[in-house]
């Protein structure tokens, strides 16, 4: 195994250790995989304390970022195989592909009392058998992020939910570990991943996509696509405060929560002219929003049955 410094001139300084029930199980971190997810974690487990010891990416583009993240100082961090860092950690973060993680843990030889921990949100801890089997601790350890940027994920890390799953010895040293990067441990149930990771879309990359919709009709009348995140970004601020204020149904606004079919009509009319699928997509999430509203108690029934015929046709 080679020092990290071989490979850039900086590495990790630790500054002190964790004041952590787990000091013995987490004292020594190890990184599979250099991407963005690593890198931000590696950060965020730096800067509470934690010792990195080994990191392993085939990318020298990934392993470059990695260790630039780290301040120069003294310290022990070195970049080798994938077993080097098996061998080297006390828990190792496989942060490769999901497809990779079950192929990646059953090339590597594991030993009794270290920790395998992949942080995919979908992939279940299954994947990490050929660890379990020889003897060591295996989890999953995912925050609810979006990771295009290291420097930006760093930044919201704090506060956000980290979907935890593990084996029952292992599951207080994760939960320790979310809360000292400032994140929210939540305890998942065997098989719900697959739903649990399903619902971030809709609030990442789902989202984006709407904000992309949105864009398109802003740009069909002129505007720049800055100019129509600037106009949208205040809005998707104030529906979230209204939403965390009184709830998904009381924070939710618009025609449909008001029964205001003309409106609804007007919209689809402009969408149809502009775009079908543009048109369908509206219809099918106008659709979602009256069973809120009814929650509401702002629309009626009457109404309600009327938006909806609307909907269908």
């Amino acid at each position: 195994m080679s020092p990290i410094g071989d490979i850039c001139p900086a590495f990790f300084h630790l500054r002190g250790r964790p004041t952590m029930s787990a000091v013995a199980l987490l004292s020594r971190i190890g990184f599979i995989g250099a991407g963005r997810v690593a890198q931000t974690l590696a950060s965020a487990f730096a800067r509470s304390n934690y010792q990195v010891v080994a990191v392993s990416s085939r990318s020298q583009a990934n392993l470059a970022g990695f260790c630039a993240r780290f301040p120069a100082g003294r310290g022990e961090m070195a970049a080798g195989s994938p077993q080097e860092v098996v061998d080297r950690s006390s828990i190792v973060f496989l942060t490769v592909s999901d497809d990779a993680i079950a192929p990646v843990c059953a090339s590597l030889k594991w030993r009794a009392g270290v920790a395998a921990v992949h942080c995919s949100g979908a992939t279940e801890i299954a994947a990490l058998q050929s660890a379990r089997e020889a003897g060591a601790f295996v989890g999953a350890f995912h925050p609810m992020q979006m990771f295009a940027n290291p420097d930006v994920a760093l930044a919201s890390l704090p506060g956000c939910t980290v979907g935890i799953e593990s084996d029952e010895e292992l599951r207080d040293d994760l939960h320790d570990l979310a809360r000292a990067i400032h994140c929210v441990p939540f305890s998942l149930p065997p098989g719900a991943r697959p739903l649990y990771h399903a619902s971030a879309y809709y609030v990442g990359p789902f989202l984006v996509a709407l904000l992309s919709e949105g864009s398109k009709l802003w740009k069909r009348f002129g505007a720049t696509e800055r100019q129509a995140m600037e106009a949208m970004m205040p809005l998707l601020h104030g529906t979230l405060a209204a939403v965390m204020d009184g709830g998904l149904a009381r924070g939710m606004g618009g025609c449909v929560a008001r029964g205001d079919i003309g409106t609804i009509r007007k919209h689809l009319d402009a969408l149809e002219n502009f775009d079908l699928p543009a048109a369908s997509l509206y219809r099918e999430l106008a659709a979602r929003n009256v069973p809120l509203a009814l929650e509401r108690g702002t629309l009626s029934p009457a109404s309600a049955k009327k938006i909806q015929e609307l909907l269908q046709h």
